[in-house]
């Protein structure tokens, strides 16, 4: 029953998702609308080249558009994409507060019947 929750989650996406710098890249985007390579690294404490690094897995995985400004490339969220993420996320909890209940079920069935036996 929770096979085809698992196979909806996007790995690549939230191995993207899953590093803080980027995290932060795009709180900053979700802020501010846009930014660049250039804006984006002057508000975090990694390079320029580690900006685009970043901004190039996300916009890999679909959370990012770029669009062509001069030398640079203006990114901004993709707020769908976002969106969509934010659903898995929320499926993959319920998936584990179902199981986890079920596993409190049965500790307290097991405790239940100890009990009884003393």
């Amino acid at each position: 029953m929770t096979a085809p929750i698992v196979e909806r989650v996007d790995d690549d996406l939230w191995s993207a998702i899953g590093d803080p710098t980027r995290r932060r890249m795009l709180d900053l985007l979700l802020l501010d609308g846009v930014g660049t390579a250039t804006s984006l690294g002057q508000q975090l404490p990694v390079s320029r080249q580690a900006v685009a690094k970043h901004l190039a897995v996300l916009d890999r995985v679909g959370l990012v558009r770029a669009t062509p400004a001069g030398r640079e490339k203006k990114y901004r969220v993709d707020e769908e994409r976002l969106g969509r993420a934010v659903a898995q996320l929320a499926s993959v909890g319920s998936a584990w507060d179902a199981r986890l209940q079920r596993i409190k079920r049965i500790a307290e069935t097991i405790h239940r019947q100890q009990n009884q036996t003393d």
